[in-house]
């Protein structure tokens, strides 16, 4: 899956599951302070992208992501693992 794909999937599941418009999530977007997205909000964003990556994703490996592009480079990474 490529990062533009990666990014309309979260799109979708931001839109479905936070209500917030697909227009404003882009790469820039910070989850917090521009999508309002709390700790219990990430953990269910994270509960989906498991499903979208069919790996288990340990919470340190989000601790650094901050912004829409953060989350799509580090599904696109846990994707692209060599042997995956």
């Amino acid at each position: 899956m490529e990062r533009d794909e990666i990014l309309a999937q979260i799109r979708k599941y931001m839109a479905a599951l936070f209500d917030t418009p697909e227009e404003s999530i882009v790469p820039d977007a910070d989850l917090a302070q521009d999508l309002d997205l709390d700790s219990i909000d990430a953990v269910d964003l994270v509960v989906e992208l498991q499903k979208l990556t069919g790996r288990k994703i340990k919470p340190e490996e989000f601790k650094t992501v901050r912004t829409v592009g953060d989350v799509v480079e580090r599904v696109y990474e846990l994707t692209h693992v060599k042997g995956a």
